[in-house]
C-alpha cells in the first residue's frame, strides 16, 4: 500500500436505539470514494472508537473492505487503555481485512519514554499490520519524540506517523531526520496545507467526511504547485477546519454530514448532540460556508 494521500477518518453512523448503522456508513464511504480518497481511517478518536465494542469495531472493518474491494487501503485505529486489548484489536483487525493500524502510543494513561515504546512495540507484535503512529499530545499528553522515533526505526512495521503536535515545526523536524523512513501525515485539519508543504505527503483528516471535495482539491493543488488556488480553498474552509480541533469535534462533524449528506447526528453517551448557542453557533458557520463554496478547479 501507498502511505501517502488523502485518509479520512470516518465518523461511525448510529441509529436511534444506539445500534451501528451500517448502511448509513456505506451511504457515506461512496461519497468518500466516488472523490477520490486515497485510503480511509476506522475506529479513531473521530469515530468513537473508544465508544465501541469489540465486535463492532470488526463489524466495521469487514464492513469498509468490503466495499473498499481491496481497491483503497482500510486501517483500523487502536486506542484501547490496555495494552492486551490493543493487541487483541490488532490481531482482529488483521483477520478482518484491514491492512494497516493507527495506533495512540497510550490513550489514557501517561506513559513515560519506556512505556510508550514497550507499548507501541507490544502492539506491533500481535499482528501483521504496519503501523501508523498517531502523535497527539496535546489530547493524550504522551509526546513521542524524536530520539523515541529513531529508537522505533529499527523496527519495520511502524512505517508512517500521524502528527498532531500543533507544531508545524515538528513535522519538518521530522521529514529533515528521518527523510523517508517514516511518511508523515498531517493530522490536525486547521495545519494541513501547511503540513503539506512543508513535505507531509498525506493527510489524516477529518472534516473530509463532510466535505471530501474540497479536501481532495486542497490536497492535489498542492501538490503539484498550484498553491495560490490551494490555499484560496483552505481559507475559505478553515472555520470548519478548526471545528475538527475542539473537545466536540465529533458532534461537529456529524452535525456537518447531517446537513451536507442527509445523515443524523447520534452520538453515542455519553456524548450528545449539540444543543442551544452550540448547535446554533456551528450551523451558522456550516451554512456560511456553504452560501460561499467556491468552485473548485479542475486538476
Amino acid at each position: 500500500m501507498a502511505w501517502k494521500g488523502v485518509y479520512p477518518i470516518v465518523t461511525t453512523k448510529l441509529t436511534r436505539d444506539d445500534k451501528v448503522d451500517l448502511a448509513a456508513m456505506e451511504h457515506c464511504f461512496a461519497v468518500q470514494i466516488e472523490a477520490g480518497i486515497h485510503g480511509v481511517i476506522v475506529c479513531g478518536s473521530l469515530s468513537e472508537g473508544g465508544f465501541l465494542t469489540r465486535e463492532e469495531k470488526k463489524e466495521i472493518v469487514r464492513l469498509f473492505v468490503s466495499v473498499s474491494s481491496g481497491k483503497l487501503p482500510v486501517l483500523s485505529s487502536i486506542g484501547e487503555p490496555v495494552t492486551r486489548d490493543a493487541e487483541l484489536h490488532a490481531r482482529d483487525a488483521q483477520q478482518a481485512g484491514a491492512v494497516g493500524l493507527m495506533v495512540i502510543p497510550s490513550s489514557y494513561y501517561f506513559a513515560d519514554e519506556r512505556e510508550t515504546i514497550s507499548n507501541l512495540t507490544d502492539i506491533a507484535a500481535a499482528s501483521d499490520l504496519p503501523i501508523m503512529i498517531y502523535n497527539n499530545p496535546g489530547t493524550y499528553r504522551v509526546n513521542v519524540t524524536l530520539d523515541m522515533y529513531e529508537e522505533l526505526a529499527n523496527n519495520p512495521k511502524f512505517v508512517a506517523i500521524k502528527e498532531c503536535s500543533d507544531d508545524i515545526r515538528v513535522t519538518t523536524d521530522l521529514i529533515t531526520r528521518f527523510g523517508e523512513r517514516y511518511q508523515i501525515f498531517g493530522g490536525m485539519d486547521n495545519l494541513a496545507l501547511e503540513s503539506i508543504l512543508v513535505g507531509a505527503p498525506g493527510w489524516a483528516a477529518g472534516v473530509c467526511a463532510a466535505f471530501p471535495l474540497e479536501t481532495m482539491a486542497i490536497y492535489h493543488l498542492a501538490n503539484a504547485g498550484r498553491v495560490e488556488e490551494a490555499w484560496a480553498i483552505y481559507r475559505w474552509f478553515r472555520p470548519l477546519l478548526d471545528l475538527d480541533e475542539t473537545t466536540k469535534l465529533v458532534q461537529n462533524i456529524k452535525l456537518m454530514e447531517q446537513v451536507v449528506l442527509g445523515t443524523n447526528d447520534y452520538v453515542r453517551r455519553p456524548r450528545r448532540p449539540l444543543s442551544g448557542t452550540e448547535r446554533e453557533d456551528v450551523l451558522k458557520t456550516i451554512h456560511r460556508a456553504l452560501e460561499t463554496r467556491p468552485t473548485l478547479p479542475k486538476f
